[in-house]
């Protein structure tokens, strides 16, 4: 216990050199003392891995100006905004577009031949070659190709567009019909 009381004591000790060196980095009294306060409860909390014999002083210091540094970083990435002005102009696009698209694609992929779906999900969802594709399914490189061809077209007529940059576009009540 002597030994614990003795650490505190050193550490009690360098609070004056922690403050003046938390004013420097600041330039404020207040955060000078939040960052003492902060890197006294780091130290504490992990006065098991402080080595005896090694410079405590630097420990602390260094404790301090990481906790410093990790402070500004944290505040560049965040906005300032208590009257919710800054909210207020953030918006959003619907995702629900998205939703009823993909479930749509889904329903016309349900509509394809095994085969065809196969085929078309290696090669166009996956990105696998046709030739990874062809040796997964156990066929000529031509029938995987002719299956993902045959597979685009259907999945086209299914959805009623004319090219694939046309899917997303779609009023879609028609496609989810499956």
């Amino acid at each position: 216990m002597c030994d614990e009381s003795d650490w505190r004591n050193e550490v009690v000790a360098m609070i004056p050199a922690l403050r003046a060196f938390a004013w420097s980095l600041s330039h404020n009294g207040s955060d000078a003392d939040d960052l003492v306060q902060d890197t006294l409860i780091k130290a504490w909390t992990n006065r098991d891995k402080f080595e005896p014999g090694t410079n405590l002083r630097a420990w602390l210091f260094t404790i301090l100006r990481n906790t410093y540094y990790t402070q500004v970083n944290r505040r560049r990435r965040e906005v300032r905004d208590e009257t919710g002005e800054y909210a207020n102009t953030l918006s959003s696009p619907p995702t629900q577009d998205w939703s009823v698209a993909m479930r749509a694609m889904q329903a016309a992929l349900a509509r394809l031949p095994d085969e065809h779906r196969e085929a078309l999900i290696l090669v166009g969802a996956a990105g696998l070659s046709y030739e990874e594709a062809a040796e997964i399914c156990g066929c000529a490189l031509g029938t995987i190709k002719s299956r993902v061809n045959r597979a685009r077209a259907r999945l086209l007529k299914i959805m009623d567009a004319q090219e694939a940059s046309d899917v997303m576009a779609l009023d879609l009540p028609e496609a989810s019909r499956a």
